[in-house]
């Protein structure tokens, strides 16, 4: 499916009468939009997310980049600075680390908040890369490849089960079926974002995104 035809795919689902309170559908049209460098539309539909998802910190990430790219250094500030305080309550350490660096690059300093404290069932000596928090360390890979491997050396067993509950939201609310090339593909994109696997980090293990 091309980008035009995604676009319109997640037009159709965000319109009125559809499902214009799924938050997961403006995630992913924003990041269609993005994909097609229409920056503007891409802030506003990211910003959508946030205010049907106030936790979704990656969504507020993507908000302010977005901002920044379409020009609006000062909506960029206000998104990100909100993404931050939502990325340290929650302790999604990479969506934090990331939304400090973009804050940095507008000569806006992140503000000090209070972190999120370790949860008592993620007691392991394993560090999760996404979280920054210490957890349990997956038994074994839970997906084929390369991928799969990155991931349980990375990724602790609460995020990932954590990540599960959250696909399945996206299954459900999207209406997935993963039978279809391109229903897996929105499904993947979503789970990269989650575990903050980006382009480059697929490109090291030899995989790109669809």
């Amino acid at each position: 499916m091309d980008i035009e035809a995604r676009i319109r795919q997640f037009e159709n689902m965000v319109q009125p009468g559809a499902d214009p309170d799924n938050d997961m559908a403006w995630f992913s049209l924003g990041g269609a939009y993005a994909q097609a460098a229409r920056h503007a539309d891409a802030a506003r539909a990211y910003l959508r997310c946030t205010e049907l998802n106030k936790d979704m910190s990656k969504a507020y990430q993507l908000a302010g980049k977005s901002f920044i790219e379409s020009g609006d250094r000062p909506a960029a500030t206000d998104v990100l600075l909100k993404g931050y305080a939502v990325a340290a309550a929650k302790g999604d350490f990479m969506p934090k680390k990331a939304i400090a660096e973009l804050l940095t690059s507008l000569g806006v300093e992140p503000p000090k908040v209070e972190q999120a404290a370790p949860s008592p069932a993620a007691g392991g000596s394993f560090l999760c890369r996404r979280t920054g928090k210490p957890g349990t360390k997956l038994q074994r890979p839970p997906l084929r490849g390369p991928l799969g491997t990155w991931i349980a050396d990375n990724i602790s067993a609460e995020t990932w089960n954590d990540w599960i509950k959250q696909g399945t939201k996206v299954i459900n609310e999207m209406r997935l079926d993963l039978s279809r090339d391109d229903h897996a593909v929105t499904y993947d994109q979503h789970m990269y974002d989650y575990l903050g696997i980006d382009e480059e980090l697929l490109a090291s293990l030899g995989l790109q995104k669809a």
